[in-house]
């Protein structure tokens, strides 16, 4: 396909500036991922969310496939760098490189997200909460962040393109991706989970804990030692959220000694 013809069929993908402007996102997408497309028009399709219009092609199916790539890729490629870690380490290790969290983060970093076709409301706002929060976890906030699902989805979709586009060649789809996932996640910059982490600490000074779930009530979780609260976070939009940020929260009560038991 000319390059004439990649121009006109990226036209809606880019912003209403022109065909000069057009040109130069659609050249910045190129160099951003690294891959030349042989059907933009799948590529418009990653980048075109369901609520953009009525009926359209959006990237909900490419999301489906690009996540099943993704994990099979990255659980190949674990196997491969460490064949003496067990399956739990390999897991979590998976977990942390492929959830919403770390994908949201690629997106962000590369900026995906600009090249977006979409009417989400405060898109932007959510976008802009997710960056300043990812500041304070420069690497992984092992569940304290809760990131925008949207972001991962383009990230996703972005997989699936690529892999259809190429003849469904495994090998070039995960050379392309690999890259735009850095940094990668490694055991040794595997951060402990907040909860594990509250556990540990309890468990090396015998310390009986106990978590108070009030969450469908009023978005609280509490975890109490000796019926005494030693840990509590209030997030009404996920249950998950709020768990780990009051295990967070104990874990640093206890770790400076700031209560008494």
């Amino acid at each position: 396909m000319r390059e004439e013809e990649v121009l006109v069929s990226f036209q809606t993908l880019a912003l209403p500036q022109g065909r000069e402007e057009s040109s130069r996102r659609v050249n910045d997408l190129r160099e951003i991922i690294g891959y030349e497309f042989n059907d933009p028009m799948i590529l418009q399709q990653a980048f075109t969310h369901h609520s953009y219009e009525e009926g359209c092609s959006s990237l909900d199916r490419l999301a489906y496939i690009g996540d099943a790539i993704l994990t099979f890729a990255v659980t190949k490629d674990q196997c491969v760098l460490y064949p003496d870690s067990d399956p739990g380490m390999l897991t979590r290790l998976r977990s942390a490189n492929v959830d919403t969290e770390k994908l949201a983060r690629a997106t962000l970093k590369l900026e995906l997200h600009e090249f977006l076709r979409h009417n989400i409301f405060l898109l932007e706002h959510q976008i802009e909460e997710f960056r300043e929060a990812i500041a304070k976890h420069p690497l992984h906030s092992s569940g304290l962040i809760d990131a925008p699902k949207v972001l991962a989805d383009i990230f996703e979709a972005l997989i699936g393109a690529i892999f259809l586009d190429c003849k469904s060649s495994f090998d070039t789809t995960w050379e392309v991706v690999k890259k735009l996932l850095e940094p990668v996640i490694t055991p040794a910059t595997l951060p402990i989970h907040p909860v594990s982490q509250l556990q540990e600490l309890c468990q090396s000074r015998r310390l009986s804990l106990k978590m108070r779930d009030s969450w469908k009530d009023n978005g609280v979780v509490e975890f109490v030692i000796n019926d005494a609260c030693v840990g509590r976070a209030e997030y009404k939009a996920k249950r998950a959220i709020a768990k780990n940020r009051a295990a967070l929260d104990a874990y640093n009560h206890l770790k400076c000694d700031q209560i008494l038991l």
